[in-house]
């Protein structure tokens, strides 16, 4: 259960054997079901969480009670509400999974504990921090100066195959369009 994250680990510093099983320790292992909320607005959030199988959303509710997708986190990715946890203040936001999933969750005191103990950890989540800040700056970007279609096909590229794991309700909120026109430009892609 812990190969994907420590080949995710590996890939931004690297650990001894000891390094790396005292780093898996500081997490604990959970299978979620599908539709479970994790963290809810106006709660704390109190984990950083790992996607070993599965898709969590993140989300808002807009001022009619419509959620608005922020992320989808699939496998080997990180999911969490990085201001709330690490402020420890509440969240504006929802995280929910969407299927099935399988996480490694890690609290607030087992990070602070880790990143004591391994202080080279420090550098491992800076760049996850930094690789989150990028993907948040290109959907931003992508909101406010790309087309529909081409926010589209860069959704395609980001998540391949989500299509057939995510309603489309969903994925049109993402891109910010109705599901209507989410189908029309499926539509034109098809032919």
């Amino acid at each position: 259960m812990f190969q994907a994250i420590n080949q995710y680990i590996n890939s931004c510093i690297q650990l001894s054997s000891e390094q790396l099983a005292r780093f898996n320790q500081a997490f604990e292992h959970k299978v979620i079901p599908k539709k479970t909320i994790l963290l809810q607005e106006g709660d704390v959030c109190k984990f950083e969480a790992f996607v070993v199988k599965g898709c969590v959303k993140t989300y808002y509710l807009d001022e009619n009670g419509h959620e608005v997708i922020l992320t989808f986190a699939i496998e080997n990715w990180w999911v969490s509400d990085i201001a709330s946890f690490h402020e420890q203040k509440v969240s504006r936001m929802f995280i929910e999974t969407i299927e099935d999933s399988e996480l490694l969750f890690l609290s607030y005191y087992e990070k602070e504990k880790i990143l004591q103990e391994i202080p080279m950890l420090e550098r491992a989540f800076r760049i996850m921090v930094q690789r989150h800040l990028r993907t948040y700056q290109e959907r931003l970007y992508g909101n406010i100066a790309l087309t529909a279609d081409i926010r589209y096909q860069q959704f395609l590229v980001k998540y391949p195959n989500i299509q057939q794991r995510v309603p489309q309700h969903l994925i049109a909120s993402y891109l910010g369009i109705s599901p209507e026109f989410l189908s029309r430009i499926r539509t034109k892609y098809k032919k």
